[in-house]
């Protein structure tokens, strides 16, 4: 199997197994997420891809939000999917954990509710394959959840001094939403949002520190996107 996406540094590996890492990021973004899920479109025991599932660090989350009838995670690094194996078991939730590539998903067609990427995109190399098959094995009216970090936090200097992404694919908040509408997907302003929060910014939030305000939607470049994509 040929690797299609760019592993983490060392010191990205640790924190990404971290509780900061659940308690700071992933489980602000599924805040931020559920409350961007059309009126009426939420699933009822759904069935939850988690793609790029890391070390597992969303599955009790995920448990907690969706009481999901099944949890499949995917990722690729067999280091990580060792660790979510563990997570799961010392957080007692089911998860049915496979080694694959997003790109190309050992699923059913229209076999899932909901797709959850999270901090997934900014490491793969194929990601309108990866947009194709999430299109695919979703139901009619699925969701895909998606949180993301934009060019400007990737290319940021402390996200290069720290962390490794290839760099050739990264793309502004406006390019993921006109790549996911490209696949097949529906969201309005009212499914979409961009935190700018301190941690994402290249000052890490010194600006506002030292009281000079925040520059207003617009007048920024966004760190991150969070949207909720119905298939039509």
């Amino acid at each position: 199997m040929t690797a299609l996406f760019v592993p983490e540094t060392r010191l990205g590996f640790w924190f990404l197994g971290t509780r900061t890492w659940e308690s700071r990021v992933i489980r602000v973004a599924l805040e931020d997420l559920e409350r961007l899920i059309p009126a009426g479109g939420r699933p009822v025991q759904p069935v939850v891809l988690d793609a790029g599932c890391g070390q597992g660090k969303s599955f009790k989350p995920l448990h907690e939000r969706f009481s999901p009838q099944r949890l499949i995670a995917i990722d690729f690094e067999q280091a990580c999917l060792e660790r979510a194996t563990r997570q799961a078991a010392k957080d007692a939730v089911s998860a049915e954990i496979q080694r694959g590539d997003v790109a190309a998903l050992a699923l059913p067609d229209a076999s899932v509710d909901i797709v959850f990427c999270h901090q997934t995109f900014h490491h793969l190399t194929r990601q309108r394959e990866a947009l194709a098959e999430f299109n695919r094995v979703l139901k009619p009216g699925g969701l895909l959840l998606f949180a993301e970090s934009t060019r400007a936090y990737i290319e940021s200097w402390v996200i290069r001094l720290l962390f490794r992404h290839p760099m050739e694919v990264q793309h502004s908040a406006e390019e993921y939403m006109a790549m996911i509408r490209e696949a097949g997907f529906r969201f309005g302003p009212e499914n979409v949002s961009c935190p700018y929060l301190w941690w994402s910014r290249s000052d890490l939030g010194a600006r506002e520190f030292w009281g000079f305000g925040v520059p207003k939607r617009g007048e920024r470049d966004e760190t991150l996107v969070n949207l909720v994509a119905t298939k039509i």
